[in-house]
């Protein structure tokens, strides 16, 4: 009963908000600004970590980035200023979901062309195989011949 307990605790703690990784000191005290802090937060990347957003990850550089965007946020900018600073400064890797543009455009129409081009490739192998189980034509003597043994089957003579 108690590994039992202890691993639902194990589970819960594991599914619970990652508040701790934000020091204290770092929150805003206005709740609506550190609601929107932690929400820009979620959509920057660490660049240490690179799988994790800032709001994830416990490295130097992800903390120094949630202050720089509280700071930010202080300062009355909006949420669109703030990503153009993080990104002005880091590249647009920062960002967990990448800007669509230029440079992004095979990111973001890759999976359609992928799409595109394989339902066309399945198309064409389903127009072989139906070309290859289509009934062949047959010569006029050919025909005849078929005729004559299909007649012959009919009337067996015993």
């Amino acid at each position: 009963m108690r590994s039992l307990i202890a691993a639902l605790c194990l589970l819960f703690a594991m599914s619970a908000p990652s508040l701790a990784l934000v020091d204290p000191s770092e929150r805003l005290d206005d709740p609506v600004q550190e609601q929107r802090a932690r929400a820009i937060s979620k959509n920057l990347r660490c660049m240490v970590c690179q799988n994790q957003s800032i709001d994830d990850s416990d490295a130097e550089l992800a903390g120094d980035l949630r202050r720089v965007v509280r700071e930010r946020i202080e300062a009355g900018d909006t949420d669109a200023e703030i990503y153009d600073f993080v990104v002005a400064r880091y590249g647009d890797f920062v960002l967990m979901t990448p800007r669509f543009g230029p440079a992004t455009l095979l990111l973001w129409l890759g999976p359609l062309l992928v799409l595109v081009l394989g339902g066309g490739i399945v198309i064409a192998v389903m127009r072989r195989q139906k070309d290859r189980q289509a009934e062949p034509r047959l010569s006029p003597v050919e025909a005849a011949k078929l005729a004559a043994l299909l007649e012959k089957d009919e009337n067996p003579r015993d």
